[in-house]
C-alpha cells in the first residue's frame, strides 16, 4: 500500500517549512494567497489526508464518531449505520465502525481504542455476551459522550434510542391469535439483553389478553437460521406442536420457514411464521414474510442527533434523552387472514 503524503512531505518539496504548509491548508491570514493554493494544489494532486490522531491531539478531541455494531451483515444493523452516517457527514464528521461480532471481550478492546483515538463520541448496540458494562463507564468517566441504541445497557445512565419492543411483539402475536393460532412458538435472543425481555413481555401479555395459557416449553433462546432450522425440527414432530412461530429476527423466522417446508406442511395453512425487522430476507422469501417492520434508518438519525446535539451544546451531564421509534405490522404471505368474529380462548 503507498504510503500516506504527510505535512512534511509537501513543505520538502515545495521547499517551505511545515508550520507555513500547515497554516496555508487552514486559510491562515498571515500566508499570502499564491502560497495557499500553491499548497492546496500540490496537496490535492498527491491526496493529502490530514492525520485524525494528530489532529486529535491538537484539540483534544477528533471529528470521528465511533460506532460499535453486532455484525455489519445484519440488515438491520446496516440501515442503522446508513442513518449515522448520512447525519454525521451532513455535519463534517467521520464514521468509524467497529463490529463486535458478538463477542464481548472483543467489545472491551473495541471501546479502549476508541478512547486511544480520541474520538468525538460513541453510537453502540452491545453483544449479546456483554453483562458487564465497565467498558461503557470507562468511556463515559473520560468525557466522551455515548448514545447507546437498540441493545442498550440499563446500568449507565446516559442517551439511548431504542425501537418499541413490546409493542411490536404484542402487536404480532396479537395478530397470530386473530388468524386463530393457539400455539405460538416464541424464538428470542439471550434474555439479558432488554430487547429480549421486552419483547417477551409483549408475547406473554397478548397471550393473556385473549385467555390463551402460557407455556413456558414454547419459549426459547434461539436466534438464528441454523438453530431455527434445528430446534424447529424437533418441535413439528411434537404431538401438540406449534401452530406459529414468532421469532426474534427475519433471519431466524426464513430458518422456522425452512425447516416447516422440510417437514412437509404448508405456510401459513399449518403454521404460520412472523418475524421481526422487514429487511431484505422477509420481501424475497417464499412466501413473504408477515414481520414487524422496525426503522433502523430513523434510528440511526436519531442517534446521530442525539450525539452531535450533546457534542455540540455541551448538554449537562445529568440529563439524558431517551427515545421510542415506533415500530408497525407488515402482513404478508406466511400468515393467515384475520378470523372476522372475536378471538377469546
Amino acid at each position: 500500500m503507498k504510503a500516506q503524503i504527510t505535512i512534511k512531505d509537501i513543505a520538502r518539496e515545495l521547499g517551505v517549512s511545515a508550520s507555513t504548509v500547515s497554516r496555508a491548508l487552514q486559510d491562515h491570514p498571515d500566508i499570502s494567497k499564491a502560497t495557499i493554493e500553491l499548497v492546496k494544489e500540490y496537496a490535492k494532486a498527491h491526496n493529502y489526508k490530514p492525520n485524525a490522531v494528530a489532529l486529535s491531539l491538537k484539540k483534544q478531541r477528533s471529528n470521528i464518531i465511533g460506532v460499535v455494531v453486532p455484525e455489519m451483515v445484519h440488515h438491520f444493523f446496516s440501515t442503522v449505520l446508513s442513518g449515522i452516517e448520512d447525519v454525521a457527514n451532513s455535519k463534517g464528521y467521520n464514521v468509524l465502525v467497529c463490529q463486535n461480532n458478538e463477542n464481548y471481550e472483543k467489545e472491551v478492546r473495541m471501546i479502549s481504542s476508541l478512547i486511544s483515538a480520541r474520538v468525538s463520541g460513541v453510537i453502540a448496540s452491545i453483544s449479546k455476551e456483554t453483562t458487564n458494562y465497565a467498558h461503557f463507564q470507562e468511556l463515559m468517566d473520560d468525557n466522551t459522550p455515548l448514545v447507546f441504541f437498540d441493545r442498550i445497557c440499563t446500568g449507565i445512565n446516559t442517551d439511548r434510542v431504542i425501537i418499541d419492543d413490546y409493542t411490536g411483539a404484542f402487536s404480532a402475536v396479537e395478530y397470530l391469535i386473530k388468524t386463530g393460532c393457539k400455539r405460538i412458538a416464541f424464538y428470542s435472543a439471550p434474555f439479558t439483553l432488554e430487547i429480549s425481555k421486552n419483547r417477551k413481555n409483549g408475547y406473554l401479555d397478548a397471550l393473556r389478553k385473549y385467555g390463551i395459557k402460557v407455556d413456558e416449553s414454547l419459549v426459547h433462546v434461539c436466534d438464528t437460521r441454523e438453530d431455527a432450522i434445528e430446534l424447529t425440527q424437533q418441535l413439528l414432530q411434537e404431538p401438540n406442536r406449534p401452530d406459529a412461530f414468532f421469532a426474534i429476527n427475519d433471519a431466524t423466522a426464513s430458518g422456522v420457514l425452512s425447516a416447516v417446508k422440510k417437514a412437509g406442511l404448508r405456510v401459513p395453512e399449518d403454521v404460520s411464521i412472523c418475524g421481526f425487522g422487514d429487511g431484505i430476507i422477509a420481501s424475497t422469501s417464499d412466501p413473504l414474510l408477515t414481520t414487524v417492520q422496525q426503522n433502523g434508518y430513523q434510528m440511526g438519525v436519531e442517534a446521530c442527533n442525539m450525539l452531535l446535539k450533546r457534542i455540540e451544546t455541551k448538554l449537562s451531564p445529568t440529563q439524558f434523552n431517551h427515545r421510542l421509534i415506533r415500530t408497525s405490522l407488515v402482513v404478508r404471505e406466511s400468515t393467515k387472514p384475520l378470523i372476522e368474529s372475536p378471538i377469546h380462548y
